[in-house]
């Protein structure tokens, strides 16, 4: 059976595209490695890269790009909405097929290690890979930020798990790790008021009460003058999208606001989407085996 992974490196550049296409470049043209997408924003200053291939080829276009993005990038100038502690932000493998979790938990530390020894990136394992429970959470290993991480580092507790306590000086350092598939989920709002977005995402993501599966923050997006509910989701199974939704609009109406859009940032899986079909037009019984292209696929 063939061994497929799937990665969504994010990294800290979303403005200028001849970076963005240099730094994607490796998952371009090689076999075994298919890029599935990729997508920036201004706002943020974030790219996101899907991207899927055997363990071994995979491996090595990641390492590749992650080579570029530490030419390419100087973490000391970099600004935007979104949270970021380097120049590659952090490298997530998900297993998809003929694959366990403990082989996506093993390229992962194989690639941090090539990474530190490549380039002199510090690296974090998080999320199945972490070698403290305190480190699965990603936002934990981020706070701070790229301009707080090297006295962070300076801290016994947070000697990172390959390299040395020191942050490289342009571009930070990464973290690696093993998850199961999230969703990158935003809802825009009416208002430009950033007070607003961050008492939403407060209201709404587990770590301050919200929803299980829930993680969000407020970003304001200046360019489009409004602000947005920026999510990952960890499992949608559990947490629906429709159910985020509407509870953002509730929770909207407080201030006085409603939403005007959302988007899903990269790729996201057919059974979410159908999901959120069959809630908002009340099907009954509704399945997968339904959608005309799943059975094409068969």
């Amino acid at each position: 059976m063939k061994k497929i992974i799937e990665s969504v490196p994010n990294y800290s550049e979303g403005r200028d595209r001849e970076k963005i296409e240099r730094i994607v470049a490796p998952f371009r043209g090689k076999e075994q490695v298919k890029l599935l997408d990729y997508s920036s924003d201004t706002d943020h200053n974030r790219l996101v890269v899907t991207v899927v291939g055997e363990p071994e080829p995979l491996k090595e276009a990641i390492i590749e790009s992650i080579g570029i993005a530490v030419e390419l990038i100087d973490m000391r100038v970099h600004k935007g909405e979104h949270p970021r502690m380097g120049a590659v932000d952090v490298v997530p493998f998900i297993p998809v097929k003929g694959v366990t979790m403990d082989d996506a938990i093993l390229l992962s530390k194989e690639t941090a290690k090539e990474v530190w020894e490549r380039y002199g990136l510090p690296v974090f394992l998080y999320e199945a890979s972490a070698s403290k429970p305190e480190r699965s959470d990603l936002s934990i290993i981020r706070k701070g930020q790229f301009e707080g991480m090297g006295e962070k580092l300076k801290k016994p507790e947070w000697m990172p798990d390959f390299g040395e306590p020191r942050i490289h000086p342009t571009a930070g350092v990464v973290a690696i790790g093993a998850r199961m598939p999230l969703i990158a989920f935003n809802v825009n709002l009416n208002t430009d008021r950033i007070e607003v977005a961050d008492a939403i995402a407060r209201a709404i993501r587990h770590s301050s009460g919200g929803l299980r599966y829930c993680k969000a923050m407020g970003v304001n997006l200046k360019e489009k003058g409004i602000v947005q509910v920026s999510m990952n989701m960890t499992d949608f199974t559990k947490t629906p999208l429709y159910r985020v939704f509407e509870l953002i609009r509730a929770e909207a109406r407080r201030y006085g606001v409603s939403i005007v859009g959302s988007e899903i940032v990269g790729l996201v899986p057919a059974q979410a989407v159908v999901d959120v079909a069959a809630y908002y037009m009340g099907l009954e019984d509704f399945h997968m085996e339904q959608v005309l292209e799943m059975r094409l696929m068969d």
